[in-house]
């Protein structure tokens, strides 16, 4: 590195004149920096960057970004058609398609607000996401409008992707319209243009609302870092030009916010290539990277840990990698190494972010990650972070107190619930994280979590909403759910349950699997005859529960 700190660089690139310049913005949460050069709307960033080099791959087919904004164009006028109007929502359920991106660039054309849905929600979850959003359209593929055919009436149009021979399919829709200009819509940065759903400890998920300005600044945030890593370099460090253009694998679902915003939204700001994925298959991955010469691969540290076993055994010349990125989970310090030690080019890196933080908050990459890799990264340009007390008081660095956050990149509300906000909001403005953390200067590190979350995976599991489905069993009595350590995952799905004699396991895990996403469905159920342990104040005593829970798996084991 050169002598300059990443402070020096940061105050260099974000001085008034250059390309990153900070403002600071007063708003109802206080004081925050904004990026004066920012398009106003993702609208303005899809228009100032369709040119003719190539953005997308899936299979067979290819989009250059001017066909890919034509296409988005042409979904516009469809959704508008449908009477989709500023401020309606648009509902999108359906695998890592290409008309995933392109439905939702055509909604926050129009002012609409796109709505991500869990690809993997059983029927009951699609219901509720539908009842609670109330979108005008749902854009679903053959599954997902199987699942929604199967809800009563809602009031929300299907209209069909990718089911040839289906009537209003969306393809043979906009095949039939030919060019379009892009539907006319007066659009500001603080317009609402998102919904996702995230997972919180108790009950049903939570709609994540944010605006254009919350979206873009966790891109141009990212840009930064990248832009500061360059001008880091020391003057001896030769420059060389890249191999390879710039192409990321999608691998990662676009409900999320990882894969939206990192996937999508900041590859058509950058103009790099996405090679995109409907589900996750290691072997399927590494021959894509070979073939397309994919230089960028960003994911949960489950998948990128299969990436590194598969490049172990494999004979494919994944030498075109030059970063493999994660987050949405802890990566363990061994695999960071091993991603160093296992290509050939790639540097490692991570990050930390949530969904309220359009998934900005640090990141960390390099040798920096390498020196420090239980860390989860520094902080970005316009992200505050703090440690507090349980009474909202700062502490200092090196003491461990729940992580809470400011800046830009945060979201507006979530969606019909102030019961939550009310909640998740420090008197002054910070947003409660639920994170257990410390701080090293701008250094994060995540410890532990104050919520019941189990993030398996990177999907976040509520504890609670688990819980309530176990309990609706008719021979369930009392459920605890807990997060057990997966090697591969991060942590799996645990439970023990106290139910009438009648109760039998195998039952309930068919039970269960009606009524939730798999992902949720418990890996390992513990049932007892005794009522569960409870502490003094009635509550279930769930950290011994999931220390025995975790006693018998291992006994499991061999």
């Amino acid at each position: 590195m050169s002598q300059l700190g990443r402070a020096e660089v940061r105050a260099a690139l974000t001085a008034p004149g250059q390309p990153y310049e900070l403002q600071t913005v007063q708003t109802d949460r206080g004081e925050i920096r904004w990026f004066a050069n920012l398009p106003q709307t993702l609208r303005d960033l899809y228009d100032q960057n369709a040119t003719d080099k190539e953005f997308l791959v899936f299979g067979d087919e290819r989009l250059t970004f001017r066909d890919a904004h034509d296409r988005i164009a042409r979904i516009a006028a469809v959704l508008r058609e449908h009477g989709v109007q500023k401020g309606d929502r648009v509902a999108i359920s359906m695998r890592n398609y290409p008309e995933w991106m392109l439905s939702f660039a055509a909604a926050s054309c129009l002012g609409a607000i796109a709505v991500g849905m869990n690809s993997l929600w059983q029927t009951e979850e699609m219901e509720y996401a539908l009842r609670d959003a109330a979108p005008k359209v749902l854009l679903a593929d053959r599954e997902r409008l199987a699942q929604f055919r199967e809800l009563p009436d809602l009031g929300v149009t299907a209209i069909p992707v990718r089911c040839e021979g289906e009537p209003g399919e969306l393809r043979e829709r906009i095949a039939v319209l030919g060019a379009v200009p892009m539907p006319e819509q007066e659009l500001s940065a603080d317009d609402p243009v998102v919904i996702l759903y995230t997972s919180g400890s108790t009950g049903h998920p939570k709609g994540v609302l944010s605006t254009h300005r919350g979206v873009l600044a966790a891109i141009y945030a990212w840009e930064l870092d990248a832009a500061e890593q360059i001008a880091r370099r020391s003057p001896d460090e030769p420059v060389v030009p890249p191999p390879f253009p710039p192409t990321a694998l999608l691998g990662i679902p676009l409900f999320h916010v990882m894969g939206l915003h990192g996937g999508f939204v900041a590859s058509w700001r950058a103009q790099r290539r996405v090679v995109c994925m409907t589900k996750w298959d290691v072997a399927h991955a590494a021959e894509l990277i070979e073939r397309e010469r994919v230089t960028s691969f960003s994911a949960p540290p489950a998948m990128t840990g299969d990436l590194v076993r598969e490049a172990q055994r494999s004979s494919r010349d994944l030498s075109s990698l030059a970063s493999v990125g994660g987050g949405g989970a802890a990566r363990a310090p061994e695999q960071v190494r091993q991603i160093d030690a296992t290509f050939q080019r790639a540097v490692p890196s991570i990050g930390w972010g949530m969904t309220e933080t359009n998934a900005a908050g640090t990141l960390i990459s390099g040798a920096e990650y390498l020196a420090h890799p239980d860390a989860a990264g520094y902080r970005l340009s316009v992200i505050d972070l703090r440690v507090v007390d349980s009474e909202d008081r700062a502490l200092p660095d090196g003491e461990r107190g729940e992580l809470q956050v400011r800046g830009a990149p945060m979201f507006v509300e979530y969606w019909n619930r102030p019961d939550a906000m009310a909640d998740s909001f420090a008197p002054d403005g910070w947003f409660r994280t639920g994170d257990v953390a410390h701080l090293d200067g701008d250094l994060l590190y995540i410890v532990d979590r104050v919520k019941d979350l189990i993030i398996r995976g990177g999907e976040n599991i509520g504890c609670g909403h688990v819980e309530a489905v176990l309990l609706a069993h008719p021979h369930v009595v009392e459920a605890a759910v807990y997060a057990v350590p997966d090697e591969r995952l991060g942590e799996e799905v645990g439970a023990t349950v106290h139910g009438t004699p009648e109760l039998d396991v195998d039952d309930l895990r068919e039970f269960l699997s009606r009524h939730l996403a798999r992902h949720e469905v418990p890996r390992y159920i513990f049932a007892t005859p005794e009522p569960l342990a409870r502490t003094a104040t009635g509550k279930v005593f769930k950290r011994e529960l999931r220390e025995q829970g975790v006693a018998l798996v291992e006994q499991q084991q061999p």
